[in-house]
C-alpha cells in the first residue's frame, strides 16, 4: 500500500524565524501563504510545512496521489481506500473529513506514541 508523498508539517510560534531557519538549512519557499501563517519548504525531496498558531503539536503528512515533488501520479491508492484498510486492521481514526467519493479529502490517525497522521489528499 502506497500511502503518497511524505512531509513533516510544523507548529511554530514564528514563521518568520522559522522560514530563516529552513532557509539557511538549504530549504526554498515553494507554496504556501506567510500572511496566513503557513509556508511550504523543499530541499531536494524532503518536505516541510511551517503553520503558525493552525494546530497543536507537529504532524506527520502523507499525501496520496502525490509524487516526493508533489506532481500528480495516474495510479495511487485512494484516500478512501487506505481509511478502509486501516479501518480493517482496527486503526481508530481522530478525524476524518471524507464528504464525496472521490477528489480531496484527508483524515487522521496517531501511533501508539500519540504522534498525528494526517493523510491529506488534494487530487
Amino acid at each position: 500500500m502506497e500511502l503518497g508523498a511524505f512531509s513533516v508539517s510544523l507548529a511554530v510560534k514564528d514563521i518568520e524565524a522559522s522560514k530563516v531557519f529552513y532557509q539557511k538549512l538549504g530549504f526554498e519557499v515553494i507554496g504556501g501563504e506567510q500572511s496566513q501563517h503557513w509556508l511550504i519548504l523543499r530541499n531536494g525531496d524532503h518536505t516541510v510545512g511551517l503553520f503558525q498558531g493552525m494546530f497543536e503539536g507537529n504532524i506527520m503528512t502523507f499525501n496520496p496521489g502525490w509524487d516526493k515533488q508533489c506532481n500528480p501520479l495516474e495510479s495511487f491508492n485512494d484516500v478512501r481506500e487506505l481509511l478502509a484498510d486501516f479501518k480493517a486492521k482496527g486503526i481508530e481514526t481522530e478525524q476524518e473529513s471524507i464528504t464525496d467519493e472521490s477528489g480531496p479529502a484527508s483524515f487522521s490517525i496517531k501511533d501508539p506514541d500519540g504522534n498525528a497522521i494526517l493523510i491529506d489528499q488534494h487530487v
